[in-house]
């Protein structure tokens, strides 16, 4: 639910600063209104001095810390699941901390540091001995994920892998989602593409036209874990619709589910770049309802989309349809309200998420038996 334009009054001078606004309007977005949450957010943006340029960075990471130390402190007194909320609001201020578009490299450096040390925090206090994996990519640019392992399990157990989108962190992913992985018996791994430890390495390799291959060589590396059954691996995006997650996998058979775009994007901009072609040079593009990505991907796919997105939802819902005209296990499921909503509708839309893995999980041979 959008807050009230009023709130953004709470920034004074800053109220000027069009990028910090929509940093500060976006965390309003995820915090329940009239809440204790909400009213920190007021008086951390009041404390902020508009004659001091280090004032928002400064209040900020003070917050966040703060924020951060309050989640230790419930999880070492064994209340676990109220430190990850901690943790998950710790890392909303991180980001915002690091808002401002010319925001230097030394407060981008230290924001990613600490966003980085609540996942580790996270694991260091969780029930379940998480791990810090690097996993071999590109020469000299390995990658970096977080693997829970299922709970209670001697077996290799089904896992989900979780692949955040070229440029975005994983550590957010690895706090919103571990629970549902354990709540269903499944392990997951979390991954990103920005390198290794706190730093972000990712300038090196964005122009690059091949990043999908990044999704095959982590497949490589947790099918070959003894912990893991390699016939029971979903693959997850890790805001859920993503055509660079459905390119990676089409043609890969190793994958017994997976939750993207299945090519939805790629069609949108097939769309909207047909309208500046002329007649002839449209003629040349694959038409607009040619699903080919979902053609060639070979597992059931999950298509979840919120209400308000990037693309409406009455023409996902034709397009999905076309799709499963060659590929009947194809799912759409839209979610109403998703769309910069509280943590706790993310929590419910994910259950859902979750249940339709597990479920297609259960479902697929077991190799390792």
């Amino acid at each position: 639910m959008m807050k009230p334009e009023g709130s953004l009054r709470a920034l004074g001078p800053w109220s000027e600063r069009e990028d910090l606004c929509d940093a500060f309007a976006r965390l309003l977005d995820t915090t329940p209104e009239g809440g204790a949450e909400f009213a920190e957010c007021l008086a951390v943006a009041q404390r902020i001095d508009g004659d001091d340029e280090e004032s928002w960075y400064r209040e900020w990471m003070r917050c966040a810390q703060a924020m951060r130390s309050g989640a230790s402190a419930m999880a070492e007194a064994g209340a676990l699941e109220g430190g990850r909320g901690k943790w998950l609001r710790a890392v909303d201020y991180y980001d915002v901390a690091a808002s401002p578009f010319d925001s230097c490299i030394a407060r981008q450096q230290a924001v990613a540091a600490g966003i980085r040390d609540c996942a580790l925090d996270y694991l260091n206090h969780g029930v379940r001995s998480g791990e810090v994996v690097t996993i071999p990519w590109r020469t000299d640019y390995p990658l970096e994920a977080y693997f829970l392992p299922a709970p209670n399990r001697r077996e290799p157990a089904p896992t989900v892998i979780c692949i955040c989108e070229p440029g975005r962190r994983k550590e957010k992913s690895l706090l919103m989602l571990a629970g549902h992985a354990a709540q269903r018996g499944l392990s997951l791994l979390v991954v990103d593409l920005l390198g290794p430890g706190p730093a972000n390495r990712f300038d090196e390799i964005v122009g690059h036209h091949d990043l999908e291959s990044a999704i095959a060589s982590v497949m490589d590396y947790v099918s070959a874990r003894d912990d893991v059954d390699d016939g029971r691996i979903a693959v997850l995006a890790d805001d859920w619709s993503s055509s660079f997650v459905a390119r990676g996998i089409v043609l890969d058979p190793r994958y017994a589910a997976a939750v993207c775009d299945a090519g939805l994007w790629d069609i949108h901009e097939r769309v909207c770049l047909s309208r500046r072609l002329t007649p002839n040079e449209r003629a040349c593009l694959p038409g607009a309802s040619d699903c080919r990505v979902a053609r060639q991907i070979m597992c059931p796919i999950l298509v979840a989309l919120p209400d308000r997105g990037w693309l409406r939802a009455d023409i996902a819902t034709r397009l999905v349809a076309q799709m499963k005209r060659e590929h009947p296990d194809v799912t759409l499921k839209i979610f109403a309200g998703c769309q910069g909503a509280s943590d706790e509708a993310q929590a419910q839309a994910n259950a859902f998420i979750f249940d339709w893995i597990a479920s297609r999980l259960a479902g697929a041979p077991n190799r390792q038996s």
